[in-house]
């Protein structure tokens, strides 16, 4: 189990205001699966996640998007907390990163507001997918299915809605990443 993925890289986009269970849950099944995650941000040194509305612990940053590019990575993931997702979407190296994904065809979950930056960077009309119910006008409004189910998998691309979800999210994850590497 713990070589499934081989040393495979996955990047994890994220900054303060992370929801903290959704960064630390999909990094330890990375982990766990033998997967080697890192936290790319919009700086460098540390962000700040939140359990909720409360402070949770800080996060040493790996790399700033300045110095990484889709095709150094297996996958990206892109968890969620309000914060977190509005100052991911409005930065345009964010927003392109998560493009060369979709380029290249590379798995990406995305879980609760992570998937504001999806909108942002024009991947989302005609695929089907799930979020934080009150981010679904938004998904519509550019042109997606938005779903109230614990997990959705179009393509390359996992979603799902909130904290809850985390179990069937990794699992979904791990099984595309393993497909990829």
């Amino acid at each position: 189990m713990a070589t499934q993925l081989n040393g495979a890289r996955i990047a994890f986009v994220a900054t303060d205001g992370v929801e903290q269970v959704e960064l630390d849950q999909p990094w330890s099944a990375i982990s766990d699966a033998g997967g080697r995650p890192e936290l790319i941000s919009l700086s460098a040194g540390k962000i700040q996640a939140f359990n909720h509305l409360d402070h949770g612990d800080t996060r040493q940053v790996d790399h700033n998007l300045d110095a990484v590019n889709a095709d150094d990575y297996a996958a990206l993931v892109l968890p969620g907390g309000v914060a977190n997702g509005d100052f991911v979407r409005a930065d345009e190296r964010a927003v392109n990163f998560v493009k060369g994904f979709f380029a290249a065809g590379k798995p990406v979950g995305v879980i609760c507001h992570g998937g504001w930056v999806l909108i942002e960077a024009g991947v989302v009309s005609g695929r089907t997918l799930t979020s934080w119910p009150s981010l679904q006008t938004d998904f519509r409004n550019a042109g997606a299915e938005w779903v109230d189910q614990e997990v959705v998998v179009d393509g390359t691309l996992v979603t799902s809605r909130k904290p809850d979800d985390l179990p069937a999210f990794c699992a979904k994850v791990l099984e595309l990443v393993r497909a990829a590497v």
